[in-house]
């Protein structure tokens, strides 16, 4: 049956994609985090808490909503372990609760892949790729180079020594970078949280999300980063290590593509991004501070400012035609409101040609973009609560890019709670 849905980011992450599942969640039977690491932070607003989800799937305050790691999620122990025991401080325990599962096959990111990581941005200095310093692009490496570690091999009794096989990997490449960092301080804390995680159930996801949907149930897949930081189709080399598009969903959970049904496409009212890289439409001037500091534009997990730029169309109809995008939610418009005017690009200037497509480079040869100026508004819509009361000049807004991007804007967020919204297919 065609019971997955998938869920994802359409610009350069950072849309609001656990705040949406969220949202979701209690119309499903099981969400499904499938690529990405602990570089993601997915916040959540609701009865006056937040939360930032670096790891768990966003279903997770939902009773009846189970969750599962994906076997294409790489998982850093110690930062899990904080994260489940943040959760349980705010009444939120997952072990006795019983609603999280882990994949065997999500690979471990280890003490020296932080390390990896730092050594090699260090080494690229001005033209570093902005990482989070994760680990992430290391532990990927691993993984194709077919030498990773896997959560179901913490229970094998030859582990540790294979961990140690890893690590001396590791700390020879180090030493070409110059001295290796202690890291023993890490390495126990790495250990103790593998104990953690042993509690919970280890499963094998692929016929656990596939038995799920032999018996009619629903499942969300919940992806991380955005399309345009995708290793195959983002803006190389500026880009995550992983597929985080709907193809991803379907290596990185184990469904077959026929299964998958609905794929809800997440973007801003505006556009970000963190680190480096191109971007079109960014605003270095006053206009784009106000978007940051209105808009709270800092990273959820590294805090650094985000950059900020009006809406890019050639680049979201680039993200709808590889994912598929079956529907649209639009996030942050509250951000935009007082502004009098507002800017969409649709088309590129890129080598003497106007072309409304993302081209194969955009990092040497830089595209400009061209904007279509917007009447803004002016009302605060952070207390609307219903389609008939949002301004006309906001519609006006929805329906320009509807019409470009030939797909339904079915929610509209406006505010960070989850109470903030908007289902537009309702009357």
């Amino acid at each position: 049956m065609k019971n997955v849905d998938v869920l994802l980011g359409l610009q350069w992450g950072d849309e609001g994609k656990g705040k949406v599942v969220d949202v979701l969640s209690s119309d499903y039977d099981l969400i499904a985090r499938f690529q990405g690491g602990p570089n993601a932070g997915h916040t959540l607003e609701f009865d006056h808490q937040r939360f930032v989800l670096n790891t768990v799937p966003s279903g997770i305050f939902f009773n009846n909503t189970m969750n599962l790691i994906g076997n294409g999620v790489v998982i850093d122990p110690v930062t899990l372990v904080k994260e489940l025991e943040m959760l349980k401080a705010a009444g939120h325990n997952l072990l006795a609760k019983g609603n999280l599962m882990i994949s065997r096959k999500a690979h471990l990111i280890l003490p020296t892949h932080l390390l990896l990581d730092a050594a090699s941005e260090q080494k690229l200095g001005e033209n570093k790729i902005g990482s989070t310093l994760k680990g992430i692009g290391p532990v990927y490496m691993d993984k194709t180079a077919r030498n990773g570690l896997r959560i179901g091999d913490i229970t094998s009794q030859d582990f540790k020594e294979r961990y140690q096989n890893l690590v001396a990997k590791h700390t020879a490449i180090l030493s070409t970078y110059g001295e290796v960092a202690d890291f023993s301080e890490r390495e126990k804390a790495f250990f103790t949280a593998l104990e953690v995680l042993k509690q919970f159930p280890l499963v094998d996801a692929e016929h656990l999300v596939n038995d799920y949907l032999k018996q009619g149930k629903k499942v969300l897949a919940e992806g991380a980063q955005g399309t345009l930081l995708d290793i195959d189709f983002g803006s190389y080399p500026f880009v995550t290590s992983s597929n985080t598009t709907t193809a991803g969903a379907c290596t990185g959970l184990g469904v077959a593509p026929n299964k998958i049904r609905e794929v809800i496409g997440i973007f801003k009212a505006y556009c970000t991004r963190v680190g480096g890289g191109p971007f079109p439409t960014e605003l270095a001037d006053e206009t784009g501070e106000h978007i940051r500091q209105t808009g709270k534009e800092f990273g959820a997990v590294s805090g650094r400012p985000r950059r900020t730029g009006w809406i890019d169309l050639p680049a979201l109809k680039y993200a709808i035609m590889l994912n598929g995008v079956t529907q649209l939610v639009m996030t942050k418009a509250d951000v935009l409101s007082g502004l009098a005017k507002i800017y969409v690009c649709t088309h590129y200037n890129y080598q003497g040609q106007l072309i409304d497509f993302m081209p194969y480079d955009i990092c040497t040869e830089k595209p400009e973009p061209v904007l279509k100026e917007v009447d803004g508004w002016n009302e605060d819509i952070t207390a609307v609560t219903g389609k008939l009361q949002i301004p006309a000049k906001l519609q006006t807004y929805i329906h320009l890019l509807e019409t470009e991007l030939g797909v339904p804007i079915k929610y509209l967020s406006v505010g960070p709670d989850r109470k903030q919204t908007l289902d537009l297919s309702l009357s």
